[in-house]
């Protein structure tokens, strides 16, 4: 994985993800919009997968480094 993608995906990760989710469920809430709870599990789900793979890549490269 090249720098530039895990900056990207640390990106989405961290910011675009969690901000999405506290807005659809901020939305869903005001507007009745349905399947809120649903719509903000999956996001925080895929969220931590992304953030899960984003640390191993780190641990990995930070191993690789130190050899």
């Amino acid at each position: 994985m090249t720098n530039k993608t895990y900056d990207i995906l640390k990106y989405i990760a961290q910011i675009v993800l969690p901000s999405l989710g506290t807005l659809y469920f901020a939305l869903a809430s005001i507007w009745n919009l349905s399947y809120g709870e649903q719509v903000v599990g999956t996001i925080t789900a895929i969220d931590t997968f992304l953030g899960a793979l984003l640390m191993l890549s780190s641990n990995a490269y930070q191993k690789k480094e130190g050899e």
